[in-house]
């Protein structure tokens, strides 16, 4: 994904910031939203997602908190996941297939998640 030259300066400012003074929730959604969307468009996908280090409820809800519900659902959706094995090859058919099909919900919610990062910057940041 492309972020805008406003949101790639606003994050750089704030991992600077970050080292010297708490960022508020409003700073830290957008921090959450930023170094997540890799983790979504990586191959491992939402496997990746739950398998990463990440604080995933927060996560959630710094999505949440930007407006992203076409993003909110998957997540949500694709909880079991965390309970798995790390190895994507261990889920069955079944899971397999129910996993693929709550990921074709990721590229209509990535494909708005950049409009939605500028109005929050701008209402909540701004």
């Amino acid at each position: 994904m492309e972020w805008p030259e406003q949101v790639e300066i606003l994050v750089e400012r704030l991992e600077r910031e970050s080292s010297e003074r708490a960022l508020s929730r409003e700073e830290r959604a957008l921090m959450d939203v930023y170094e997540t969307v890799p983790l979504l468009e990586s191959e491992e996908g939402l496997h990746g997602f739950w398998h990463s280090g990440v604080d995933h409820q927060r996560v959630i809800s710094s999505f949440d908190l930007i407006g992203a519900a076409t993003l909110v659902d998957p997540l949500n959706a694709s909880r079991w996941c965390a309970g798995r094995s790390e190895d994507r090859d261990d889920y069955s058919e079944t899971e397999a297939d129910y996993l693929a099909g709550i990921e074709e919900e990721l590229p209509a919610g990535m494909e708005e998640l950049v409009e939605l990062v500028l109005e929050f910057v701008e209402e909540e940041l701004g």
